[in-house]
């Protein structure tokens, strides 16, 4: 007997499992049925396209057994099938760096930790549960042996070469004695299947043993004779096998839907909403489309796992492929069944067949209206844009055909009002009759970006700004937004300030009053800055840093983060507001070190006040200790 040791994050998940306490503890069989349909799924699929399988004759369908005397249940297929290396690998170890996710997103909170079981592909250890043991035996179809996986769920498990006639996998389930009275029931069974698997494509039969009375004679009940009672084996189909997906609307249900959703999902929770499409004339499709109420906890991951299965005439072909939709849609659950693709279609064809691409484009622009629909419900989609408005920000820079209507759907933090986002179309209507561009401040931290000194003159001019506080997304996007409905998108930190009702002629008045400070400041901070100057942007502050729009190495900059590469450090312009007293009183003062102090004291708070980090703390302090020791 061959013994092996758990993965860590095995372990954990195991122990998590066998030791608290669920209230849905019934998904164990919605798991081990789902995975046994992927299992003949796949040996379908192979069947049409696989030399060595060509020929392979089998009949599709799962067999439940429920052995009340035994106090066990068994799940059988007669898909795929798994060798030696896949059993370690799919259930010794975790092969998906999702599935660690899973042990990293484990709150502690046991009904919380249970919905998140599907979600993460570590279905099958939901089955300790309920489980004293459980034995997994499984041939790989063409090949020539079996093999038996045992465990009871603590640290380690058998795996030895045993006998079986067919391909497939059986998984016999020993259950824990006070699980017996609740699982161990036919009609119990019945009702879990009915409720999680009924649109499973294949047929689930159920396999029981029941009490028979054989019927007496008229004779014999005369005589006084007892009736004979005896056990018969029962089997009977518990789902009705057809693809949800194929039904007509009308003859479907909320509840047949969100039902379907949790099976292909394998989530807890019904979906926020979902979109039914069948297409016929030059290319014939069915898709089924769902918006999960929260985002997949992969979402941000390299390795995501997508969330689309394709089908070629019901058979099943892939659910591994991330370009049956856009990646800002990777949050979309569903199907995509298409009755034009050849069965032997290869990820290569996939990504070139004209097919394929008609579907993807209308499949974008049906989840786009449905998205829409959705916005018109403000409550809901409050929820929707805390899930997805990152998404979509992503959407707006990749999808260039859809970008229009995507710009739209995006939602942003405003200075209008603290406590609701808005839509850009929503900031136009409300904009200042003189105004014709949309303006935006973009940073990190929230508060930072309402408070920053840049937003003065806004504030001051009635002016709305946008606040993009995620600043590793919106710094690449919005620029490259460019304009919506003819208003240009611009960054207060790099374009001219509102104007004021200082006229020209006043304005180089104060340029000049003040040239020879500006010129003493520019000298103290050398290529610390790019320009020294003048302001009217400002009322409340005496400086703040800006970029230049003009600057190369700005625009580089952009299109350096774009790629994801380093971005060399531009020097800010510092602007200084000759109507604050720091700046009046530097103006008049004769004392070089005094200059010298505030002057890099008025460039560290500026960088400060933006959220950004000033480079000599200790400097900043010292000079700042000697400018209030001489003021008191």
């Amino acid at each position: 007997m061959a013994k092996h040791e758990f993965q860590t994050e095995v372990g954990q998940l195991l122990k998590l499992m066998t030791h608290s306490l669920y209230s849905n503890k019934e998904i164990f069989i919605r798991e081990l049925v789902s995975n046994a349909s992927d299992a003949i799924d796949k040996l379908e699929y192979l069947k049409l396209t696989d030399e060595k399988l060509k020929g392979f004759e089998t009949t599709p369908q799962i067999n439940i057994k429920i052995d009340e005397a035994d106090k066990s249940i068994t799940i059988a297929d007669n898909g795929i099938g798994m060798n030696e290396e896949e059993l370690i690998s799919s259930i010794g170890t975790i092969a998906k760096s999702g599935t660690k996710s899973f042990v990293e997103a484990m709150s502690g909170d046991a009904k919380k930790d249970s919905n998140l079981i599907g979600q993460f592909g570590v279905g099958f250890y939901s089955v300790f549960m309920v489980a004293d043991k459980v034995d997994v035996i499984s041939k790989k179809a063409g090949e020539d042996q079996a093999y038996k996986w045992s465990s009871d769920g603590t640290g380690s498990f058998d795996l030895d070469p045993v006998t079986k006639d067919e391909s497939g996998t059986v998984i016999y389930i020993k259950m824990k004695d006070d699980e017996v009275s609740e699982f161990v029931s036919k009609y119990r069974i019945e009702t879990i299947v009915k409720k999680y698997s009924n649109h499973i494509p294949f047929p689930i039969f159920l396999n029981y043993s029941e009490e028979v009375t054989e019927e007496l004679s008229e004779e014999d009940k005369k005589a006084g004779k007892e009736a004979k009672k005896s056990m018969e084996n029962k089997r009977e189909q518990a789902n009705e096998a057809t693809a949800l997906w194929r039904q007509p609307k009308a003859k479907l249900k909320a509840d047949d839907y969100n039902e379907f959703y949790k099976t292909i999902s394998h989530d807890s929770s019904d979906p926020m909403a979902h979109v039914h499409t069948k297409v016929e004339g030059v290319s014939e499709y069915t898709t089924l489309f769902y918006i999960p109420k929260k985002a997949p906890m992969d979402m941000y991951r390299v390795d995501f796992q997508p969330g689309v299965k394709l089908y070629v005439k019901r058979v099943f072909i892939t659910d591994d492929e991330k370009e049956l939709l856009p990646t800002y849609l990777r949050f979309i659950k569903g199907i995509i069944d298409s009755e034009d693709l050849p069965l032997n279609v290869s990820r290569e064809l996939l990504q070139e067949n004209k097919v394929m691409a008609n579907i993807k484009q209308s499949s974008i622009k049906k989840i786009l209206s449905e998205i829409k629909k959705l916005s018109k419900n403000e409550e809901k989609y409050v929820d929707f844009i805390a899930e997805y408005n990152r998404p979509l920000k992503e959407g707006v820079y990749q999808d260039n055909m859809n970008k229009d209507a995507i710009l739209e759907l995006v939602r942003y933090k405003s200075t209008n009002d603290k406590d609701k986002m808005t839509s850009l179309a929503d900031y136009k209507q409300r904009a200042v009759s003189s105004q014709k561009a949309i303006f935006y401040i973009v940073g990190e931290d929230e508060r930072v970006l309402r408070n920053s000194p840049l937003l003065e003159s806004y504030k001051k001019n009635n002016i709305e700004v946008l606040i993009l506080d995620d600043k590793e997304i919106d710094e690449v996007i919005t620029p490259s937004i460019g304009a919506y409905q003819d208003w240009q998108l611009k960054d207060v930190t790099s374009c001219e300030a509102p104007k004021t009702e200082q006229s020209e002629e006043e304005a180089k008045k104060v340029e000049e009053e003040f040239k020879s400070i500006v010129e003493k400041i520019t000298g103290v901070l050398g290529e610390a800055v790019k320009e020294v100057k003048t302001t009217s942007r400002l009322s409340d502050s005496p400086s703040c840093v800006v970029k230049d729009p003009n600057d190369p190495m700005a625009q580089m900059a952009a299109m350096m983060k774009s790629m994801g590469q380093e971005v060399p450090e531009s020097a800010p312009i510092l602007e200084i507001n000759p109507d604050h007293e720091i700046v009046k009183s530097l103006n008049g003062c004769t004392d070089d070190k005094m200059i010298e102090n505030v002057s890099w004291l008025l460039l560290d708070q500026a960088n400060m006040a933006e959220g950004i980090e000033i480079k000599d703390p200790v400097a900043f302090v010292s000079r700042l200790n000697e400018v209030m020791s001489k003021a008191i």
